[in-house]
């Protein structure tokens, strides 16, 4: 069998240094793995909240831009509750919000009859920073929506809360509400879900792409026209870019999580850190993977050892999907050279640990891809498909290197694994580059800059209206 890890942390309990490093990681930093499947990531006359995304410079110790929340009732309603990317990037609004004194209340729309202890675990971080956790259903969610400032909508499929819920006082609710969006299939395309889009304050998504994809597609399959729309990037937490810029904790974490898996200091490490699912891609990159063996083999290149890790498995669910790739690995030899870790709660470690990502979702690709910001502040070069949200954040040639998406980019990827192997100084270059890019574009501040321009907009829009 491939090799398979549960998980990095299992020896490093004994280390309190690393443990105090794991404690810093906060919430924001998550990263969902098996959900985020479900959130497949401009027209001209879409109106972009950066204004066409205007890079803004980082200063430090600036006040936060949303001070101006300061007081005001925000509702803010998820469709699930889960470590997706979806809900945790509408945590990390809440937790920005209360940071300025915002009164924040959260709606959960699907949640199992059982016990979760994801969803506990969540709802409790939200409890300790004041967030006010209601159920989706009865008069507290009313009250809540109607004597609200603002309402977030999160995804496309939350919209069928509006009028399960509200009924007859969503007339009520839409002029002070902002619908944010994250999907990028076609299956979400439904008047169940979204349609009262048109009579809302607006609409926030991750990406140009995702905006022009959902411009088209509402106003040629569904006969409606978005609101007005704003394009917001997003940016990485400040814990990450903690870790991320601190020497000795990312080599202790290297070495650490190295160890965990077999893998020498000296060894080079292609990771793809998503859920594990066909629309991410793994089953391509194994196979590119593979044939850059081939190639190295062929043209007799001398290159360190080569590993893949693929971040994001699930042992219990055993889908038919990771049971084939298991078999790849198997029927090509090449169980001592992929490792399979389980779904994780924090992608630093393995950011740190890795040499170059492998962003390689299929179809439309992702809607904005946090990942691969997320990697490039680790100053780590970016394999990305070209397409969807990968193509705004990825310079091609400069951060690093796009292929196709589909089978026939199978050996264009394969031919960038061999680049970025047999050329040290282009994949440190690419890593620099790219966290010079983050650091111009997609951090925090950047992040909460862009949203507090959104919500002038629409509590502006819900006064007049």
């Amino acid at each position: 069998m491939a090799k398979h890890s549960g998980g990095w942390w299992v020896p490093l309990l004994q280390n309190r240094y690393l443990l105090a490093l794991l404690i810093m990681l906060s919430v924001s930093t998550l990263v969902a793995f098996f959900v985020r499947a479900g959130l497949d990531p401009c027209d001209r006359n879409i109106e972009v909240v950066d204004k066409k995304v205007k890079s803004v410079p980082q200063i430090a110790a600036k006040p936060s831009p949303l001070r101006f929340m300061k007081s005001k009732r925000v509702l803010l309603v998820s469709h699930q509750l889960s470590l997706s990317g979806g809900p945790l990037l509408l945590m990390e609004l809440a937790f920005l919000l209360r940071i300025v004194g915002a009164e924040v209340y959260w709606i959960t729309i699907q949640k199992p009859s059982e016990e979760d202890e994801v969803i506990y675990s969540l709802e409790h971080k939200m409890l300790d920073r004041g967030v006010q956790v209601f159920s989706a259903k009865g008069k507290e969610a009313i009250d809540a929506a109607l004597k609200a400032d603002l309402v977030v909508l999160n995804t496309a499929v939350a919209g069928k809360w509006l009028d399960v819920v509200l009924k007859e006082d969503v007339s009520r609710v839409l002029h002070k509400l902002l619908w944010w969006i994250h999907e990028m299939r076609g299956h979400y395309f439904k008047l169940d879900y979204v349609k009262h889009l048109p009579s809302v304050a607006g609409a926030m998504i991750d990406s140009h792409v995702t905006a022009e994809y959902w411009t088209n597609r509402t106003q040629e399959r569904l006969r409606i026209k978005m609101p007005e729309t704003y394009v917001v990037h997003l940016g990485n937490s400040k814990e990450l870019m903690e870790v991320a810029e601190d020497s000795v904790a990312k080599r202790v974490l290297r070495e650490h999580v190295r160890e965990s898996l077999g893998i020498r200091n000296e060894d080079l490490l292609f990771a793809i850190i998503n859920s594990v699912s066909r629309g991410k891609g793994q089953d391509l990159f194994l196979r590119s993977f593979f044939e850059s063996l081939q190639l190295i083999q062929g043209k007799k290149l001398q290159v360190p050892t080569m590993h893949a890790v693929i971040v994001g498995s699930d042992m219990n669910a055993q889908t038919k999907f990771e049971s084939e790739l298991r078999n790849y690995v198997i029927q090509k030899k090449i169980q001592d050279r992929v490792h399979f870790v389980n779904k994780t709660l924090t992608v630093a470690p393995y950011l740190a640990a890795i040499d170059v990502l492998v962003q390689n979702s299929q179809a439309r690709g992702e809607c904005f891809g946090r990942i691969t910001i997320e990697a490039m502040a680790f100053q780590l070069p970016v394999l990305g498909t070209a397409a969807g949200g990968t193509t705004e954040i990825v310079v091609n040639g400069t951060t690093g290197l796009l292929h196709p998406a589909g089978k026939g980019g199978v050996i264009p990827l394969a031919k960038n694994i061999v680049n970025l192997a047999t050329h040290v100084e282009r994949r440190l270059t690419m890593g620099k580059r790219g966290y010079g890019r983050v650091k111009e574009m997609f951090l925090e501040q950047h992040m909460a800059e862009r949203i507090a321009a959104v919500l002038k907009d629409v509590l502006k829009k819900s006064k007049s209206s």
